[in-house]
């Protein structure tokens, strides 16, 4: 329950005739998804903003990820009962807007959070604003897929450089070759990913569609034109290192972490949130192995990395007075100022001050990575796209199963374009 401790105390000062705002207690309602080590960091930044600010107060409530919170945003925000701010997937952007759930964030909000728009790297801008380019969210983290991979292993081939970074590996055929000489060397299931289908799944087929300058909507048409073509390359690729037993069975989201874990696959390619995984393995020498991560490789025409964003929102409240949403956009900007912290999670902090300061410079592997910030390619913006969208439910249905030979790429395309242009239509 949001406390009225603010006003009680502003009220009490005036009638005292000191007539000082310092005497206002402002409490912030926040809502996240955050869990695992997200959530540990998090929550650390949020007790010391606490500590420094006696006169701002957030109250954080964790809710569950995916459809769950965004089902509770758009129901709570309706019957006007949402948070003062909370966490957002840049990728569901555009059913927000559809919803009507958030509020903008104008040039006058951004210079009470002490930050601008140049502060940020354009994509997130990008991907945070209308078409029209009205703000609707701060960034506060680029998160894509990174390749993580056994450097031990690795080392004195062709494909690890004098700096212990991934090289030679400009092609399909460069990956294939690479998986093949690791499948040689005992490696059961060289390339570990999720591959049952779900997030993992959908992140490297639009990966490998993005590389090829592939795009999955075309002025509200599904995968229009050559695009199907560069649709069914992806899925045949995938398909391709999965029948020559390149990538796992079916594996699931904690099968393929534990796949690399357990020195199976010489390489895996996840999120950069389980980057303090295998940190605190490492440290802890419970890996066994030398490790690192790096950007996706280019293996097409253009280089492309699928990305989302953590963002920071306000949702829209008409009855929000000015000095709740004042602290709110004090929130957002000293968190952004503390991204370096955020950093620890393997993310890369959208706010690109933190990202040029040397500290971030000395952040390893992450510093390597954060090249792909200029190639991050975000979901479609499109209401049926983003995380836990349509879009997912047709990669479980269609393109997991023609990866692992139930189905043909071109009927699995085609269906998939069949299907997801319906819910457009």
């Amino acid at each position: 329950m949001k406390k009225s401790l603010g006003k009680l105390a502003m009220t009490t000062a005036l009638v005292m005739g000191l007539g000082s705002p310092a005497w206002a207690d402002v409490e912030i309602e926040w809502w996240d998804f955050l869990a695992g080590g997200d959530g540990v960091r998090m929550k650390a930044l949020i007790d010391q903003f606490n500590e420094e600010h006696p006169d701002i107060t957030i109250e954080g409530t964790t809710l569950e990820w995916g459809l769950p919170f965004y089902t509770k945003v758009r129901t709570a925000v309706a019957v006007g009962q949402g948070p003062d701010i909370m966490t957002y997937h840049l990728s569901r952007l555009p059913l927000a807007l559809e919803e009507g759930v958030l509020s903008p964030i104008t040039a006058a909000d951004l210079e009470t959070a002490g930050i601008s728009t140049d502060d940020f790297f354009p994509a997130t801008i990008t991907a945070a604003s209308t078409d029209d380019g009205e703000l609707m969210a701060v960034p506060f983290d680029i998160h894509a897929i990174v390749a993580y991979y056994n450097r031990s292993a690795l080392e004195g081939t062709d494909w690890l450089d004098a700096d212990g970074n991934l090289t030679g590996l400009t092609s399909v055929e460069d990956m294939t070759a690479l998986l093949t000489w690791a499948k040689e060397e005992g490696f059961s299931d060289p390339l570990s990913f999720q591959s049952e289908g779900g997030g993992g799944t959908w992140r490297m087929f639009y990966t490998l569609l993005r590389q090829q300058g592939g795009e999955m909507l075309t002025d509200g048409e599904v995968l229009a034109g050559d695009n199907m073509d560069k649709a069914v390359t992806a899925i045949q690729t995938l398909a391709d290192w999965r029948s020559a037993g390149l990538i796992p069975e079916q594996a699931s989201y904690e099968a393929s972490v534990a796949l690399f874990s357990g020195k199976k696959s010489v390489m895996h390619i996840n999120g950069v949130w389980e980057v303090p995984t295998f940190k605190d393995a490492a440290e802890n020498e419970a890996l066994g192995f030398d490790w690192f991560a790096n950007e996706v490789p280019q293996l097409m025409d253009q280089p492309a990395t699928w990305a989302d964003s953590h963002a920071f929102a306000i949702p829209n409240d008409p009855e929000m007075s000015q000095e709740k949403r004042d602290a709110v956009l004090t929130v957002i900007g000293w968190m952004e100022k503390h991204s370096l912290a955020w950093a620890g999670a393997g993310h890369i902090p959208a706010y690109k001050p933190t990202v040029e300061s040397a500290d971030y410079a000395a952040l390893e592997p992450n510093a390597t990575y954060a090249s792909l910030a200029d190639n991050a390619a975000f979901d479609p913006r499109s209401k049926i796209a983003g995380v836990a969208s349509p879009i997912y439910d047709a990669v479980d249905n269609l393109i997991a199963p023609a990866m692992h030979g139930f189905l043909s790429p071109e009927d699995a395309a085609e269906q998939m374009k069949e299907q997801l242009q319906a819910l457009l239509d």
